[in-house]
């Protein structure tokens, strides 16, 4: 990869919107062909820097920075670590943090494009972290809408620096970046440091909106098995995709954090140990989400048996109501057959008497209709 700049990561064809040009690989599939840094003309990068800092002996160095001046610096002393924030980087922005740091091509595709399963790659010093982000938003229980808001983190993680690229707006890291500054001995043990601290930021959000989300299954458990409750089951269904969601994006990080904690990563140990307590309390939020999408499968059951019963109840009303009516129904149909030879029909009293029976079958049949509760 040149070192001139500024350059830019060129998307492939295979993925619309970026437009480029495509480097020949036999090696690569149709949809993921190599993708070429190439010269484009100036964008602003700083536009998507959020924060650049150089650290040594764990305390953050005065003055500005730019990534090419911050790098140089460190490597001037040889010492300390370069820590840059970028938020939704276009390819050219991207292209200029590849060429001062030496990213990969494909791996700065992917930071790019975003909405990438997590996952952990190495390419020669540097390794690529990718971590999927939640929210939780607040709604009405009735109402179906969305709850759980996703995003991604990207981290680049080299001998002196750390690249992290954020993909939405709920997955800030300054106030990471803050505690870690307030913490200068554990930021002296290295840029693994920073992994570490994104990763248990990350798996407590998952916490976060995993209690919140369970609140949510344990108030519309409730609703649903109220005796006027009025709970649609659209609401139900759409609380079980979010959980689905939920359960996709925080997953597939088991397999990152499993290797990132094995005793071949170039980590140093003791940041081993805390990625490995993030791993702990990532596989409990994990069987935490299991154990709700399972609940909200039974709650699916209950408003569907629930619903049958309803319908079964209107049903048996709406039979017992066509049975009373039935009768003077009938009488009335026999009546007006307007034949000279019937019974009581001269009689004075032919008239009252057939409306008192009527009347007295019609009582008749509500009176059984409750006792069998079927009104």
């Amino acid at each position: 990869m040149s070192d001139s700049a500024p350059l830019t990561p060129v998307r492939t064809e295979g993925r619309r919107g970026l437009g480029a040009r495509v480097a020949d690989s036999p090696f690569l599939s149709r949809s993921r062909r190599r993708v070429e840094i190439v010269p484009k003309p100036s964008v602003p990068t700083a536009r998507a820097i959020v924060d650049c800092a150089a650290y040594v002996d764990g305390k953050r160095l005065p003055g500005r920075f730019t990534p090419e001046t911050a790098l140089a610096e460190i490597r001037g002393r040889g010492t300390g670590f370069v820590w840059i924030g970028l938020f939704e980087p276009d390819l050219h922005q991207m292209g200029e943090i590849a060429a001062t740091f030496g990213l990969h091509e494909l791996a700065v595709e992917d930071a790019v494009t975003g909405r990438q399963r997590p996952k952990f790659e190495r390419y020669d010093d540097t390794m690529v972290t990718v971590m999927r982000t939640v929210a939780y938003v607040e709604h009405d229980m009735h109402t179906v809408s969305e709850i759980v808001q996703t995003g991604e983190i990207m981290v680049f993680l080299g001998p002196d620096f750390v690249v992290a690229v954020r993909h939405g707006e709920h997955n800030e890291l300054t106030a990471v970046r803050h505690r870690l500054e307030a913490e200068p001995d554990r930021l002296a043990l290295g840029p693994g440091v920073v992994l570490h601290a994104i990763a248990d930021h990350v798996v407590d959000t998952y916490v976060d909106v995993t209690q919140a989300t369970e609140f949510d299954v344990e108030s519309m458990e409730e609703e649903l098995f109220s005796p006027r409750s009025k709970l649609p089951i659209e609401a139900i269904y759409q609380l079980k995709r979010e959980i689905v969601e939920l359960r996709r994006a925080v997953r597939p990080l088991a397999g990152p954090l499993q290797t990132l904690t094995a005793p071949r990563t170039p980590l140093p140990k003791e940041v081993r140990r805390y990625l490995r307590d993030v791993a702990d309390h990532h596989s409990g939020v994990a069987d935490r989400i299991n154990d709700l999408d399972e609940t909200l499968t039974t709650l699916v059951g209950a408003a569907v048996a629930k619903i049958a019963v309803q319908q079964n109840t209107d049903m048996r009303k709406i039979s017992a109501y066509i049975a009373i009516l039935a009768v003077p129904t009938m009488i009335a149909g026999i009546y007006g057959m307007n034949f000279d030879h019937m019974p009581e029909l001269h009689q004075t009293w032919g008239y009252p008497a057939t409306v008192l029976v009527m009347l007295a079958i019609c009582t008749g049949l509500i009176v059984v209709f409750r006792r069998i509760r079927w009104l």
